[in-house]
């Protein structure tokens, strides 16, 4: 029997943050409250049809979230390194899941552009494909998408938001806070 995913939203400073758990394992993650949307992102083949979600309210002593929760609760709290400590579970072809591997080596307070991620991933060719990846991940923060930019410096883009995207290199001093 497949084990029921769990899903909740949370406060941070960054506005709702929203996660879907399974198996020990993050699936989902992102700066929404729309957990419909997120789970879409969840490749097919782990996704659980979204009325089938146990959704769990903020605050609860879950032990099952626990990890993720208190992972959220330390970066916030300036411990830039905890999403890294959680297990992350995505599904795709074999560049997306090398290039998503790739990410969670970019330590906080670096960024680095689509070419140089194109080449940790071993595909210096696939800039375009390491953008795909990054526009494909459904584990915002854990993965963490938001320190690649474009070669010119600047952002690129982010699911959530340019707004959000700031925050975080921000906080992780990355850029210099306006």
């Amino acid at each position: 029997m497949t084990e029921q995913h769990l899903a909740t939203t949370v406060s941070t400073p960054d506005g709702p943050f929203s996660l879907i758990v399974s198996k020990g394992s993050l699936l989902a993650s992102g700066f929404s409250d729309d957990l419909a949307a997120l789970n879409t992102l969840i490749h097919p083949s782990l996704r659980q049809p979204i009325d089938q979600l146990q959704q769990v309210a903020a605050g609860s002593d879950d032990s099952r979230l626990a990890p993720v929760l208190s992972a959220l609760s330390d970066y916030y709290d300036g411990d830039l390194s905890a999403p890294q400590r959680v297990a992350v579970r995505q599904q795709s072809g074999e560049f997306r899941m090398l290039a998503w591997d790739v990410l969670r080596t970019v330590p906080a307070g670096q960024c680095i552009s689509y070419t140089e991620y194109a080449q940790r991933a071993n595909r210096p060719a696939a800039v375009r494909a390491a953008a795909s990846a990054c526009a494909m991940n459904a584990a915002a923060l854990f993965v963490p998408c938001h320190r690649v930019r474009r070669s010119d410096g600047s952002l690129g883009g982010f699911r959530y938001g340019l707004a959000i995207k700031r925050s975080l290199l921000e906080r992780e001093g990355f850029l210099p806070t306006a």
